[in-house]
């Protein structure tokens, strides 16, 4: 029961603070350090993260059919390009990305980080444009930067694209769409782990019908976290974010 308890904690925080600016990776680390729940295994994250995935095509098949029917080739390199900088500092600075999931005081600070630039989106203009070559590259460097645990994927880059003065809803349809990418690549990495990993290990992993569910629920609970930011956007209180994280930060500081 308590294996099933802290899938579901797992699960519910992970479609959450997948999308919602509030840092899965951050919250994670926190949950694990304040509420003491276990991490279950490998299996276990690599199927929290393709129930998100899993979110993410559902809730964005339209854009997703359009691009591969009318083979849209820029959209996709714009895609492609707004990868290579995660992937750049992943490869060059991956123990050092590593290391900080083990310090959850400075997941805590990071997280406050993260809601001052939420709050400053509030003093940005909004404005009509498309995500072209130069801002795809942007938001690709804000993303980079979100490798850091505490630090939000979805708010730093849609910060950056507010600052570029990139359209609500194209923004963030780009912001998750270039995310997918990175999620299959991380999914990717962790069957090599698994495939690695020794027989004692391999036993250790929670049953295949917990893991099923934990990645149901992810991708279940994601797909309403998308829908809850798209309203944010557009209803212009997607900074309100930011005292959260600021808070919840602080209160990592305090506690931890």
């Amino acid at each position: 029961m308590t294996e099933f308890f802290d899938v579901t904690v797992l699960s519910i925080l992970q479609g959450v603070a997948e999308f919602l600016p509030i840092s899965s990776s951050g919250h994670l680390v926190i949950g694990q350090h304040l509420l003491g729940l276990d991490v279950p295994g490998m299996r276990l994250d690599l199927m929290l993260h393709f129930g998100t995935l899993v979110s993410i095509c559902v809730f964005y098949w339209r854009t997703i059919w359009r691009i591969l029917s009318k083979f849209e080739w820029q959209y996709v390199l714009k895609i492609v390009l707004s990868a290579l900088p995660a992937i750049v500092v992943y490869f060059f600075f991956r123990d050092f990305i590593e290391g900080l999931f083990e310090n959850a005081k400075m997941v805590g600070a990071l997280l406050m980080f993260t809601g001052a630039i939420l709050i400053g989106t509030r003093y940005l203009p909004r404005g009509g444009r498309d995500v072209c070559w130069r801002r795809a590259l942007l938001m690709g460097c804000a993303q980079a930067l979100a490798l850091l645990p505490g630090v939000s994927r979805s708010g730093m880059t849609l910060a950056s694209a507010r600052g570029g003065r990139v359209d609500a809803e194209k923004s963030a349809e780009f912001s998750f769409l270039m995310s997918a990418p990175l999620i299959l690549g991380g999914v990717l990495l962790e069957i090599l782990k698994a495939l690695r990993a020794s027989s004692a290990a391999q036993e250790a992993e929670i049953s295949w019908g917990l893991t099923v569910y934990g990645a149901a629920l992810a991708a279940v609970v994601g797909y309403f976290s998308l829908a809850v930011l798209l309203r944010a956007l557009k209803g212009r209180w997607f900074w309100l974010f930011g005292p959260y994280c600021l808070a919840a930060g602080l209160l990592t500081l305090i506690l931890v």
